[in-house]
């Protein structure tokens, strides 16, 4: 009887075992399942691991987001983390504009506060939430951050003018842009995508304010690259998707960089169309659709 007795007890404990770890392994799966799925650019499924270790060989890496999506924001950072563990680094952000560089420069080497920077800068309204770990992260790891992107009333103006407007702009102005003339191709798909989606709205200066940031951000991305770090960049989807964008004028800067491109989609499964993402870049993030926004 007694040996029986530890007999039944060895099989139970190997019981509660197994379904312990298939717990555990049910829990990992809902997971993932509930945030958010990794798929390659051919839309197979992936990992993050495979997505960190092609970011890694990358000379620069272009981080794609929902700007209200905290998923996107997660994985920003871990990414961050992941590369400057064995490289050092240099960021770039759509959310400064350049002609703040000065204040976000005076925040990163500790001359002014964070409600001094609010002020003194145009922060977004999810600054403090989404972007402030990553420039905090900076500045904790002695990295540079870039304010990349144009004055937002520079791209306003050639939405309302056309390139034209620029014409008009003094030199100091002008140093917050990309050199002019600006070139533009309207018949990039990204472009002409826009203007498919706005149905005629805005006309066709819409797409050439757009290219206005796109070329900005890719010049500061040219002037500010050092070739023994690695470079995030960090912008809306739409700036990097299909490889235009701001990658389109970047090979007219400084060609010849290896780039790596990520982008996040909801999935809500009726509009994720899985043959229009394919190729649309090296790594898609689709999240899923009941997960919650940052704003």
């Amino acid at each position: 009887m007694l040996i029986f007795h530890k007999v039944k007890n060895v099989s139970l404990n190997i019981v509660l075992m197994f379904l312990s770890f298939f717990v555990i392994l049910q829990i990992g799966h809902s997971q993932t399942d509930n945030s958010h799925t990794i798929y390659n650019k051919k839309m197979k499924k992936s990992s993050y691991k495979k997505l960190l270790k092609e970011a890694m060989a990358a000379d620069i890496v272009f981080f794609g987001e929902m700007h209200d999506d905290p998923i996107s924001h997660w994985l920003e950072l871990k990414l961050l983390k992941d590369i400057s563990a064995e490289h050092g680094m240099v960021l770039g952000f759509e959310m400064f504009e350049r002609d703040n560089q000065e204040a976000l420069d005076k925040y990163v080497n500790g001359s002014i506060s964070a409600d001094s920077l609010k002020t003194e800068a145009r922060l977004w309204k999810n600054f403090k939430t989404d972007y402030k770990p990553m420039v905090d992260f900076a500045i904790e790891h002695n990295m540079k951050c870039v304010a990349t992107n144009v004055p937002r009333v520079y791209a306003s103006n050639v939405y309302k003018e056309g390139f034209e407007a620029l014409e008009q702009l003094g030199s100091n102005e002008r140093a917050y842009l990309a050199p002019l003339p600006i070139e533009y191709d309207a018949n990039l798909a990204s472009y002409q995508e826009m203007l498919s989606m706005m149905a005629g709205h805005g006309g066709e200066n819409l797409p050439k304010a757009q290219a206005i940031k796109d070329a900005t951000m890719a010049y500061s991305i040219a002037e500010t690259y050092e070739k023994d770090k690695k470079y995030i960049h960090y912008n809306g989807s739409f700036h990097s998707d299909d490889y235009e964008g701001i990658i389109w004028y970047l090979n007219k800067y400084k060609p010849g960089l290896k780039i790596f491109t990520i982008t996040t989609r909801i999935d809500d499964e009726e509009n994720m169309i899985i043959d229009e993402l394919k190729g649309k870049a090296n790594y898609i993030i689709a999240v899923h659709k009941d997960m919650t926004k940052s704003y």
